[in-house]
């Protein structure tokens, strides 16, 4: 919310804009309120060296089509001769002058300079190039009473001001209004509170809008008034300058009377030219399906049963309710008597149909949070007075049609308030004497005697329902700073449970190991998935920021390979990285799939090193799993993967990444890979860890080799390895996988180094040649040949 400080004072004395200390109680007030301050802008610098002058002569020179000549005065008596590609102004006029050495807004410095051989003594400036809006189509033409040779800004009234961006949170509808920060404001600071009362005075004969709410659980209040001996034209200066600090374009002094009225009093209001209004009136009702609308926006859109019409008496859609209205009824030149709407509108209503259209406004912005639903007759009348300024012969005519429904929310709310709840929530020492200053100056009525009072909540605060949200006002009144800091006391204390502890154990080992972590995008493009070898079945985004983010990830394996390729593409090969986060598969019943996973990629290594890292995951887990080649995953290798089996279920897959992917994603080099599901993992109970003592004895490596059928896994033959060394086996290392013309055809030779320790002595001879006949035996019995 932009809010000039100048014009905050109108509702109460809050400080000048040209005294910092004053600039800094009001920002310092309004973030002790929840309406932090994002910044403060001063406004109303006007460019030293630009003067009223008067328009001499207009003279059109015959070669110069584009520009013509225009003699002007400056108040000096001399009379100066200025190019201007403009036409829209006529002798008499006074226009703001750049005089020579002059240095404009956009850095430019104003010199002599020729069109034709003739000079020009200076610029002639529109209000864009004075900062004072952005209108570039012509001159801006000034008061002609004022006196010639001053500083523009003295014509126009311009002072010093300050711009304040506050930010209002969704749960303070009110403070989308300048009277209700300035309420809060006021409150705050001790300031006397002087909201606008404007008096409505009914002039003119009988003559009705009749309205007619068909969906009345979308619109439980619409009013309307027939004002006639509306002159459009242009607002007054106040006006259009208030306007463009807020943020909005002055366009006539209706629109901008409704703009105001807005900004100030938080109602929206739109005001339709009757000559075009279909039957003279409202019906409002939900729109149908395929229904078609063109907005002041000027764009045409499709409507349906969820999106709520406003509807001239003819049925004829000439807005969309609370958001924007139609442009065959806008505001023309010659517009002469108006129907003025002011409605309250359902906030979940307007929120369904802005989310739909993606179709925004200042007005639906308000209606979202919650407007005001008895506060139309202060508006109305406001508008009223405003518009008088520029068009004084304004009538107001008998017979303003108020229609309701028996869904507008209830004009009289009360809550009870106990006081010994606020000093238990807030940790203050408060008496309920205390309470009528603070909650009556910002409009919650405080009654009652003793430690409980009774609060009427009020209408325009649709927030505040429950005796807790009175509370939350009296802390915001009270002071945050004035409330104590208190740790609460629990004698639990807090720990990291047994999944936390596993999962940050599984982050070190992996460090440990010199894998870096990663975090690519979760969300991906729709042809990634195909690329990575996985099904193209997920999860799509309804409203993407960018479609090549429309994705939901099954697998964390793309955004790795991606990760990969850029390091590869940057010069810098041979990544190592892993990624633990949730990937979502596609969903099997209402709600979507959802589990924790983790994938290591090890580029320019082979399967064994990614094996290596799942024995030290599973190492430090307590846990195992069998690697099974007969089912290997998608996208991987199809002879150096497997999937990790723990009994029945899958763990996850360990392998290279398939050559086809990796062509895919543009990555040169091998890539072994380790994919493993955590929820299952970080849930197994882990296995008992058992100490064992370090032998002082030495060690001994036996190498051996063998010729394997093709059908049988590595695995396999390593577990045979295993249970034919028996107690004096300490690891097994797959070092040497040969397929070759020396070896058979359907074989291939796994070449294994078996180092063997016993815990008490040194191993001799026969230990070896019992280990070596030991896993003979294991190994023949599973198809294996030793070779000799």
């Amino acid at each position: 919310m932009k809010i000039l400080l100048s014009w905050l004072n109108d509702y109460g004395d809050f400080g000048d804009p040209t005294d910092p200390a004053a600039v800094r109680r009001v920002t310092d007030a309004l973030t002790s309120l929840g309406l932090e301050v994002d910044s403060v802008t001063t406004v109303g610098e006007t460019v030293p060296g630009v003067v009223t002058a008067r328009v001499l002569r207009l003279v059109q020179h015959p070669d110069a089509a584009k520009v013509q000549r225009v003699y002007v005065d400056a108040g000096d008596g001399v009379e100066r001769h200025v190019w201007c590609g403009a036409f829209n102004m006529a002798v008499g006029d006074v226009v703001p002058l750049a005089t020579l050495g002059t240095t404009m807004p956009n850095g430019m410095t104003i010199e002599r300079r020729g069109i034709l051989g003739i000079d020009s003594e200076g610029m002639l400036c529109s209000a864009s190039e004075l900062g004072l809006g952005d209108d570039h189509s012509g001159i801006r033409v000034l008061p002609s009473d004022v006196p010639l040779g001053r500083p523009y800004g003295e014509a126009l009234g311009i002072t010093l001001d300050v711009l304040i961006d506050a930010d209002v949170t969704r749960n303070r509808p009110d403070c989308w209004g300048y009277v209700g920060i300035a309420r809060d404001l006021a409150a705050k600071l001790g300031v006397e509170f002087r909201p606008p009362t404007p008096e409505l005075t009914v002039t003119g004969e009988h003559r009705v809008a009749p309205v007619d709410i068909i969906d009345g659980d979308r619109c439980a209040r619409f009013t309307s008034t027939v004002i006639s001996g509306v002159e459009v034209k242009a607002s007054a200066e106040w006006m259009a300058r208030r306007l463009t600090a807020a943020g909005m374009r002055p366009i006539s002094n209706v629109v901008d009377v409704s703009n105001y009225v807005m900004l100030e009093l938080n109602q929206p209001n739109h005001a339709y030219d009757v000559e075009s209004l279909g039957g003279g009136g409202f019906r409002i009702r939900l729109a149908r399906d395929g229904e078609r609308l063109t907005t002041l926006d000027g764009e045409e859109r499709t409507f349906g049963p969820d999106d709520l019409f406003i509807c001239d008496a003819d049925d004829v859609p000439i807005g969309l309710g609370g958001i924007m209205g139609g442009l065959d009824t806008e505001i023309n030149d010659s517009t002469t008597t108006v129907a003025l709407e002011m409605a309250w509108f359902s906030l979940v209503g307007i929120g369904q149909t802005v989310t739909r259209t993606n179709l925004r406004s200042e007005a639906s912005a308000r209606f979202e949070r919650g407007v005001d639903p008895y506060g139309m007759p202060t508006a109305i009348a406001r508008f009223v007075e405003l518009l008088s300024e520029t068009c004084p012969d304004l009538v107001v005519h008998a017979g303003a049609v108020d229609a309701r429904s028996e869904h507008l929310p209830v004009e009289h709310r009360s809550v009870d308030v106990r006081i010994a709840a606020v000093n238990r929530i807030l940790g203050t020492d408060l008496s309920a004497d205390d309470l009528p200053a603070l909650l009556d100056p910002i409009g919650y009525t405080v009654s009652g005697a003793g430690d409980t009072r009774s609060v009427v909540l009020p209408t325009w605060r649709l927030d505040s329902t429950d005796e807790v949200d009175v509370i939350e006002e009296v802390a915001r009144h009270h002071g945050y700073d004035r409330i104590g800091k208190t740790v609460p006391k629990s004698v639990v204390h807090g720990e990291l449970s047994v999944r936390q502890r596993r999962r940050r154990l599984v982050r070190e080992v992996l460090l440990g190991l010199g894998i870096s972590e990663a975090m690519p995008n979760p969300f991906l493009a729709p042809d990634t998935l195909a690329k990575a070898g996985l099904s193209a079945d997920a999860l799509h985004i309804t409203n993407p920021l960018v479609a090549e983010e429309s994705v939901l990830r099954t697998s964390l394996r793309p955004g790795l390979l991606r990760s990969v390729a850029y390091n590869e593409s940057h010069r810098r090969p041979g990544v190592a990285l892993f990624e633990i986060g949730h990937v979502y598969p596609p969903a099997e019943g209402e709600l979507p799939g959802e589990y924790e996973a983790l994938t290591v990629v090890l580029a320019g290594r082979q399967a064994p090193d990614a094996v290596a890292v799942w024995r030290e995951i599973a190492a430090a887990l307590g846990t195992g799993a069998r690697l099974d080649q007969s089912k290997v995953p998608a996208g991987l290798h199809g002879t150096r993967s497997a999937t990790l089996q723990a009994g029945r279920d899958p763990l996850g897959a360990v392998g290279e990444v398939a050559p086809d992917v990796l062509e895919a994603f543009e990555v040169t080099e091998r890539v072994a890979i380790l994919e493993l599901d955590l929820d299952q993992i970080l849930d197994r109970e882990p296995k008992p860890t058992q100490w064992k003592s370090t032998s002082r004895s030495p060690s001994s490596d036996l190498d051996l080799s063998f010729v394997v059928p093709n059908d049988i896994p590595a695995e396999r033959v390593e577990k045979a390895v295993r249970q034919g060394a028996g107690n004096l086996l300490v690891d097994v290392d797959l070092f040497d996988v040969y397929r070759g013309e020396r070896a058979a055809e359907g074989t291939r030779s796994l070449a294994y180094r078996v180092r063997l320790q016993a815990a008490d002595r040194n191993l001799t001879d026969a230990d070896i040649a019992d280990v070596r006949r030991g896993v003979e035996a294991a190994t023949t019995k599973l198809g294996a040949q030793l070779r000799t």
